[in-house]
């Protein structure tokens, strides 16, 4: 538990490649989160917000994001981020909820930083503008190999890939490559779980690491 101000909710976001079950994991804990007694709200990024899912259509389905410049979506992640952080997070912390986000922050450093090549400057710049004082309390990183994520999405029956999911395997290596680096840089606040193994022991290790930091 944090000691500071146990008014304030927590922030908690999960990272992770295309197929990596971040999305399966985040039910999880809100349903365990929720049998603690706990407020939970969960969210998304992009999204998260009329204006974000709107911002979310023109990142991830627009015909026209093919020809999109690594600069413009990096401001785009920004701008769907700060409207999430302003009407969804800020507000709910402030009332001692439980925030479960799919991606934050983090996501930009590794996909437009690390993948895209964008240099690191610019990149903290932009994200600490748009998040302001609000940085994930734990960061809980779903971790499986490139090649893994990437068949997981060719056999993904129900949707079309949205245009991350589309990339080669050298952009997914990147991507885990990039989320490894950040967790190894700041271990304090990053989980890192095996996301091969099967899907009820990702969810318990994931709880157990939780229940250390927060319940």
């Amino acid at each position: 538990m944090k000691d500071n101000d146990d008014t304030r909710g927590y922030l908690i976001s999960f990272e992770g490649s295309e197929g990596s079950g971040k999305t399966t994991q985040i039910s999880q804990m809100a349903s365990h989160f929720e049998s603690a007694g706990y407020d939970v709200v969960v969210t998304r990024e992009p999204g998260g917000t009329p204006i974000g899912e709107e911002i979310r259509r023109i990142l991830m389905h627009a015909t026209e994001s093919v020809n999109m410049f690594p600069e413009t979506e990096l401001l785009l992640f920004a701008a769907s981020r700060a409207q999430l952080v302003r009407e969804v997070i800020q507000p709910a912390l402030d009332e001692g909820k439980i925030v479960l986000c799919d991606r934050f922050m983090d996501s930009t450093t590794v996909y437009q930083g690390v993948a895209r090549k964008i240099q690191s400057g610019p990149v903290h710049l932009i994200n600490t503008f748009a998040v302001g004082e609000v940085v994930p309390d734990v960061t809980v990183v779903i971790d499986i190999p490139a090649e893994v994520g990437f068949e997981r999405i060719r056999h993904r029956v129900n949707d079309l890939p949205d245009r991350m999911e589309a990339e080669n395997i050298e952009f997914y290596q990147k991507v885990r490559n990039g989320y490894l680096m950040l967790a190894k840089a700041m271990p304090e606040r990053f989980v890192v779980v095996d996301g091969e193994l099967s899907e009820k022991e990702v969810t318990s290790q994931i709880w157990k690491e939780l229940r250390k930091r927060v319940v």
